[in-house]
């Protein structure tokens, strides 16, 4: 196929098995430019064919959209032909700089690996002291809650006895004398 063949929905449909309602998604989806012809019909080119196809070998790897997205996105991403006029794909170099990513994380995890630990460690005895101290701060707070209380109480058992001892004083007053000498 030459570069200036242009090709219609349903012919790139065919080609690439994907359903025309899937390549109008793809091209929202993951921001294709593909040209329109005078009507306004789309008119692929072997570049935009080359571009589905290339998504669909990503999407059969596994990859998600997103992670397709930003393949495309990649500047290393060259799709050309040779002098044979058979295809090459740079692309790969968007796949392995994927698994490049991962090799990077994976290599900064073993060398600051210990280092997170002993981090977290760290975090996770000053949160176990914290809370060690905000129960100590509650307990003492507790502490002096239950000895107000009890002050209060013994405070209303005084005026209780007191209460008392006037209510006496007061039936006393009222008895006769004779009740007086004669009261048990």
């Amino acid at each position: 196929m030459k570069n200036k063949k242009k090709l219609s929905i349903s012919q790139v449909s065919e080609i690439t098995g994907y359903k025309p309602h899937v390549i109008r998604y793809y091209e929202k989806e993951f921001d294709l430019i593909i040209p329109r012809n005078k009507s306004g019909h789309r008119s692929f080119t072997y570049k935009e064919l080359e571009r589905l196809q290339y998504i669909k070998q990503l999407q059969e790897k596994g990859l998600t959209n997103n992670q397709i997205k930003v393949i495309l996105k990649s500047p290393e991403v060259i799709m050309g032909e040779d002098r044979e006029g058979k295809e090459t794909a740079v692309a790969k170099a968007a796949v392995l700089k994927q698994d490049f990513s991962q090799q990077m994380l994976q290599e900064y995890l073993s060398v600051f690996g210990n280092e997170i630990k002993e981090g977290l460690t760290e975090i996770t005895g000053n949160i176990k002291e914290l809370t060690d101290e905000i129960r100590a701060k509650d307990k003492d707070i507790l502490i002096c809650e239950n000895a107000k209380l009890k002050m209060d109480v013994k405070r209303k058992a005084y005026e209780v006895a007191e209460l008392k001892e006037q209510l006496k004083r007061e039936r006393n007053k009222k008895k006769s004398l004779l009740g007086k000498i004669f009261d048990r």
